[in-house]
């Protein structure tokens, strides 16, 4: 144990005791609530409301009541009452910790009294699960006591239109997964109206399976990007022929342990030859440099029916871990256009980030001591949790005793000799009826050894991505005897394995062929539950002793994973709830982990000759190589998270300050004065930026005039200003700036009585139309400068690394560039906001015109609704640094309207993307970004 971990675990005794005379309190209180009526238990929930919300006590005074209510309604509802620990693990998670409790604790059961306790706030908790069918399992079974309770529960699933989205979270208690949760919460943030929000806050919030989500999942943030301009898709057909040239070790340097390759001066030249350019690394021809990484990695890092498949000429990814196949998810950065390419498959087009966040950023939106959650494997990144997190991990101990019996790893210096006693051993354990449970690293691997279990006449079921719609259902039945399953590693975890099979299962799998729904038939359902569930109990009690009398759950798992955290949720899958297990891992030399990690360890064992193949090789030498190839695992995936969390810090500050002032904006606050700030600042900016070189009379006064004229119409000549000034000798640039600000605060004003009289604009925009098109402008303009603005840091980040070359920190670079960039996108947002205002003004004018020469308003009216004149949309100027007074559509829902695709960390923590043609969102190209005078700037240098 480290000296950070051993520091974290002080006062550890002293926070278990604490919570085992919270527990005592509560079981005491439980017993005295079983002589309530259902009645009675229930009107506890408006009593503790009341006591909570008018009588001034806090959530620590009513936590006995309330944990005691949820433990006799569990009991009632469920039949199943909250062992001791159980309530410890509760009152620890309340108390905004990791509870770490061993797999089979019922970690599912000890959710339901903390977030039952926090939804008396009225604030709404969410639950955070690794997947939709664990979200839809848990809302539909443990939301039947917090119903019985009269509270409501709701569930977030892929699919849902936003007004059920909506109605989920307004639920008391909200289950869902970590990627649904942030999507909403970046979809929230792109909405056009109130009435497109979904989520109501950040209050509370329990994460199940922790570690899976905080820290595997943490490497890759989630994005929701639309289709970029341009065509680049011939770039990634041109590098992949390229590539294919390139040759390993001469070209280019792949290094597989950090999933990076290097091109070489050889291959740099082999590439300009054939592309016919005479430096790569010229700024225009920087782009390339992207496309020839990305296709050397698609052939060197990314194999086909191992990373990904090949389906109906589609490129699908495979997750790495639990071996599912993901239809509809992409790799990000080009990446999976670059795999396209190199299968010959249609490239789909690349996409621009429009939104983004790391996991880590979207969890700290919740309150320090309102973050919670649940594993049974958190200690060995307790000190990540506290730095990233500020959450404690407090271990829970066992209900009963662990007697299951980890073996030493059984190592061998090729695969094939490590399958063959695999296979040797699950078909002696598979005779004496023990059931099995096979853990293999990839779909491949497990085919290959299913395959092999078939040859030996073995029976057996495979999860994998071929089988994931059922894998509850097997691995449920996992525990039976006899039985043979094999599985990717993280395949149906959140259900347990019981043995003789899981009771509360099959109960729930005979209720629902029967016709039964907890929420649609909620009476009958709870009047068939204890039948069904004692039914189960009587089918499963005979078995499960019998399968205890021969050794329990054996788990076999085929590799060790870079994380000792995955291996150790392998093995909890045995020895649950004090029944008997055993687990063992066989290795080889030729596996993934000691090949990219403990290569020369490998190679000398393997060139000596002294072990026969047969034979498992026994050396402390091996088991020291094998943990320091883990360590160093976890070392690298901690440094990519750290990174990712590093970067995207960067741009916390910024997205909390745009998010902040776009959902003030929405929520419809007077922005009166803040354009007339706007437009104060922007006049500020031309006419500093205009007078900024030489004397007056040097000054270009047609030019800056010219600049203002496409900022207002500008109401003072140059002449009238230098003759009241008198003479240009007197002018200076405070002057101007004080003339002009009276001059655009007086067309402001003309502005505004022309569109309160008009009424086509009433029509349009409501009763007070000149604050309806401030509000929409200004929304319009903020997320055109947004997605401008991430497209141009991701553009940073990118080439941000070559900044190390020249001894600067590439990070402190990227902080440094990108408050410079987000200043001047704010200054851009000011201007262009001021400037589209007074040209929608004028379109409304010329629209009524047009419809006032027809003789009447119904006439206006009509013409506004068929949406047939300019104004009959607010626009903002195209992003691209086109002319002056190009449109960009509608900025009502039209930022939702193109197809989006949302990129997020699978179960494994890989990335993938989904397309979502039901959920829209608008992007922009690439934008010239910044303001007037940076653009003024550009083009004096190009001048010169």
């Amino acid at each position: 144990m480290s000296i950070v971990d051993r520091i974290l675990r002080i006062g550890e005794g002293r926070t278990l005791k604490k919570l085992d005379a919270i527990a005592d309190q509560v079981e005491a209180l439980a017993d005295e609530y079983s002589e309530l009526s259902d009645t009675e238990l229930r009107e506890m929930t408006d009593d503790l409301k009341e006591r909570y919300q008018d009588g001034g006590e806090s959530l620590d005074d009513l936590l006995p009541e309330a944990f005691a209510t949820v433990v006799e309604a569990a009991d009632r509802v469920l039949g199943m009452r909250p062992y001791h620990v159980q309530i410890m693990g509760g009152a620890a998670l309340h108390r905004g910790n990791i509870a770490e409790m061993k797999t089979g604790e019922g970690k599912t059961l000890v959710a339901t009294m903390p977030s039952y306790l926090r939804a008396l706030t009225g604030k709404g908790v969410h639950v955070v699960t690794v997947n939709d069918y664990l979200a839809e399992y848990q809302s539909d079974l443990m939301g039947r006591v917090h119903r019985f309770l009269g509270l409501t529960t709701g569930c977030i699933l892929v699919g849902q239109t936003p007004a059920e989205r909506r109605e989920q979270y307004a639920c008391d208690i909200t289950y869902g997964t970590n990627n649904e949760f942030g999507f909403d919460y970046l979809r929230d943030n792109m909405a056009q109206r109130p009435e497109d929000l979904v989520q109501r806050g950040h209050a509370f919030v329990i994460v199940d399976e922790v570690d899976s989500i905080l820290i595997d999942e943490a490497r890759t943030p989630l994005i929701i990007s639309g289709p970029a301009s341009g065509d680049v898709n011939k770039w990634y057909k041109e590098f992949a022929t390229i590539s294919e040239r390139l040759r390993a070790g001469k070209d280019y340097e792949v290094d597989e342990k950090k999933r990076t390759v290097g091109v070489l001066a050889a291959g740099i030249e082999r590439v300009e030859d054939y592309l016919g350019v005479d430096n790569l690394y010229e700024s225009e021809n920087t782009p390339l440099i992207g496309f020839l990484n990305n296709a050397i990695k698609a052939k060197e890092l990314f194999h086909r029916d191992k990373d990904y498949i090949v389906r109906d000429g589609e490129v699908l990814i495979v997750d790495e871990h639990t071996g599912r196949v993901l239809p509809g998810r992409r790799y990000n950065e080009g990446m999976h256009q670059a795999i396209e390419a190199k299968e010959r498959v249609e490239i789909k087009a690349e996409n621009q980030t429009l939104a983004t966040i790391t996991l880590q950023n979207y969890f700290r939106l919740y309150p320090e001591g309102s973050r919670s959650g649940m594993t049974g494997t958190a200690e060995t990144e307790a000190a990540e949790f506290a730095g990233t997190y500020k959450i404690g991990v407090v271990p829970i101990p066992t209900n009963k005793p662990m007697i299951r019996e980890d073996q030493p790893d059984l190592v061998y210096t090729t695969v094939e000799a490590k399958l063959d006693a695999v296979v040797d051993d699950i078909a002696e354990r598979h005779e004496l009826g023990q059931p099995v449970l096979v853990g293999t690293t990839s779909v491949e691997k497990s085919e290959i050894l299913s395959e092999r279990l078939r040859e030996q006449g073995i029976p057996h079921e495979v999860l994998n991505a071929k089988q994931h719609a059922r894998e509850a259902a097997v691995v449920a039945m996992a525990g039976r005897k006899g039985a043979v399953t094999v599985a990717t590693n993280m395949a149906g975890r959140g259900t347990d394995i019981m043995l003789g099979g899981n009771a509360e299962h099959i109960a729930v799998t005979a209720l629902k062929e029967a016709g039964l729904d907890p929420e649609e038939n909620a009476e009958e359902y709870e009047k068939a539950w204890p039948q069904a569930l004692a039914a189960a109990k009587e089918a499963c009690r005979a078995e499960h002793d019998e399968v205890v009398e021969l050794g329990g759950l054996y788990v076999l798992g085929t590799e060790r994973h870079e994380s000792r955290r995955i291996d150790n949720q392998l093995r909890g899958r045995s020895g649950r709830q004090g029944d008997p297990g055993e687990s063992r891992f066989y290795l080889s030399m030729e596996d993934d982990l000691m090949r990219m990690f403990a290569s020369g360890l490998a190679q000398r064992i393997m060139s000596s000759g002294a072990y026969p193949d047969d034979v498992p090789l026994e050396s402390k030498m091996v088991t020291r190589g094998i943990a320091g190839a883990q360590r160093q695992g976890e070392s690298r995936n901690y440094e990519i998270r750290k990174n990712v969390l590093k970067y995207d810090d960067v741009m916390t500050e910024q997205r909390e300050k745009v998010y902040s002032e776009r959902r003030r904006v929405l929520d419809g606050e007077d922005l009166e004065p803040q354009i007339e700030a706007f437009r104060a600042q922007a006049v500020t900016s031309i006419v500093e930026a205009g007078t900024a070189e030489g004397r007056p009379d040097e000054w270009d006064l047609d030019a800056l005039w010219g600049e203002l004229g496409s900022l207002y119409p500008v109401g003072l000549t140059q002449d009238e200003i230098v003759e009241a000034l008198g003479g240009k000798d007197a002018l200076t640039s405070e002057r101007l700036i004080e003339e002009l600000s009276e001059d655009i605060a007086v067309a402001y004003e003309d502005a505004e009585a022309r569109i309160e009289a008009n009424a086509l604009a009433h029509v349009q925009l409501g009763e007070e139309p000149m604050r309806t098109l401030e509000r929409r402008i200004l929304l319009a303009v903020v997320d055109k400068r947004w997605r401008e603005h991430l497209y141009e840091m991701d553009y940073l980040k990118e080439g941000i690394g070559l900044r190390a070359m020249a001894q600067r920190d590439p990070l402190v670079e990227y902080a440094n560039e990108g408050a410079r960039m987000f200043r001047a996108m704010m200054e851009g947002i000011r201007e262009e906001t001021v400037e589209q205002i007074f040209a929608n003004v004028a379109r409304f004018d010329a629209a009524a015109q047009r419809a006032a020469e027809d003789g009447t308003v119904e006439a206006a009216q009509a013409v506004a609704k068929a949406n047939a004149t300019a104004a009959a949309g607010i626009r903002v100027g195209q992003a691209g640094g086109q002319g002056r007074g190009t449109v960009l559509g509608d900025t009502g829902q039209a930022s939702m309207e193109q197809r989006v695709t949302y990129s997020g960390p699978s179960e494994s923590g890989e990335e993938e993307t989904a397309g979502a043609s039901s959920r829209k969102a608008s992007r922009s190209g690439a934008g010239s970004g910044g303001n007037r005078a940076e653009r003024r700037r550009s083009k004096k240098k190009r001048r010169h």
